[in-house]
């Protein structure tokens, strides 16, 4: 069955599209730690990171650090943090979160945005 991260990267299920590739897909977190809050998947079903290929793996790093550039030009913030913990949803996933001190990463506070607050932080970050 596929998951949920699946459906989303085919459009089953809506999704804040923030970068795609042919093998990768990056969306607005909708239960975010800090405006920006951004994951990205393989559209290749894998639950855990380490068990990707080295190729897979860094792949998805290149993809990743594409979109933390994309989140640095369009949120302020000092870094983009990375996080990998991949328990929530059993597919792989980074998440990107543009932050300006550690304190923001706190997986415990998440922020409560409605859809429209997640569109308007999508079509900034997409702005050309």
């Amino acid at each position: 069955m596929a998951t949920l991260f699946s459906k989303i990267a085919k459009g089953e299920i809506p999704s804040y599209k923030i970068a795609e590739d042919d093998k990768h897909y990056a969306f607005l977190d909708i239960n975010p730690v800090v405006k920006g809050h951004t994951l990205v998947i393989p559209k290749k079903e894998n639950d855990y990171i380490f068990n990707l290929s080295d190729e897979e793996l860094a792949d998805l790093m290149i993809f990743a650090k594409k979109v933390a550039h994309k989140l640095e030009r369009k949120i302020a913030c000092k870094r983009v943090a990375v996080a990998v913990i991949g328990m929530e949803v059993p597919h792989v996933h980074i998440h990107l979160m543009p932050i300006s001190t550690e304190g923001e990463v706190d997986f415990k506070h998440k922020l409560n945005l409605s859809s429209d607050e997640l569109a308007a932080i999508a079509r900034t970050i997409n702005e050309e």
